[in-house]
């Protein structure tokens, strides 16, 4: 199976040995995204909400750069690490994704890289 390497400048580059997304025969395979700005390689300021815009923004601009879009996820896996922001996350997400929503997971993890308080991957299928 051929597989495609997806990378998109209005995400962050990939800061170590894995891509921003593969896709894989019209299935693409996203990588986690956490709340960085893509100009600066920081974490956004505002807190958790702020950080949950920014990473689905990321998110969704390496779903465009593969030809593809958010309403083609099939399945999320969201980290977070304090569950008590579950709620929130489900609001915010309603601004990004429409009905029939994909599947998920979400995870409540201890720490995410560069003190990320939410952390967001995908699956997509390209209709």
């Amino acid at each position: 199976m051929a597989k495609q390497v997806v990378s998109s400048p209005s995400a962050p580059a990939a800061i170590g040995p894995y891509s921003q997304a593969i896709d894989a025969g019209g299935t693409v395979y996203l990588s986690g995204q956490i709340g960085l700005d893509p100009g600066t390689g920081q974490l956004v300021e505002g807190g958790f909400d702020a950080q949950v815009h920014r990473a689905l923004r990321n998110l969704r601009a390496v779903a465009e750069a593969a030809g593809a879009s958010l309403d083609d996820c099939v399945k999320l896996t969201l980290f977070l690490t304090d569950l008590a922001n579950f709620p929130r996350v489900n609001e915010i997400m309603q601004e990004y994704f429409a009905r029939p929503f994909p599947a998920r997971s979400t995870v409540g993890v201890s720490s995410l890289p560069r003190d990320a308080q939410f952390e967001v991957e995908a699956v997509l299928v390209k209709g």
